[in-house]
């Protein structure tokens, strides 16, 4: 709980869109901000069909920022938690055929 305040109190300093209810802004202000604040960095990345990028942002300490980047640069915090933990790709994919 104490991390999703403190994450909120560290977006709340950027120029949000103008939609109040979104976390919103520039991709580089949320890496900045998730880098300095909780040592967080990209680990995993997507493109949804819509053009959307999807990236997980992790740290050592086990913080998580799940963030989405639409095609107009607009990026938004989607959710963000603790107790992060890799999976290898192997065990991802399951048995091999």
């Amino acid at each position: 709980m104490l991390r999703k305040l403190t994450l909120a109190a560290v977006l709340a300093l950027f120029p949000f869109a103008a939609n109040a209810q979104s976390m919103c802004t520039e991709r580089t202000d949320i890496l900045k901000a998730l880098g300095t604040k909780y040592s967080e960095a990209p680990v995993a990345m997507g493109l949804a069909a819509n053009g959307t990028v999807l990236e997980v942002l992790a740290s050592k300490d086990g913080t998580w920022t799940i963030i989405f980047t639409r095609p107009n640069g607009m990026s938004c915090v989607l959710a963000a938690g603790q107790s992060w933990e890799s999976i290898e790709k192997t065990a991802a994919l399951g048995p091999k055929a």
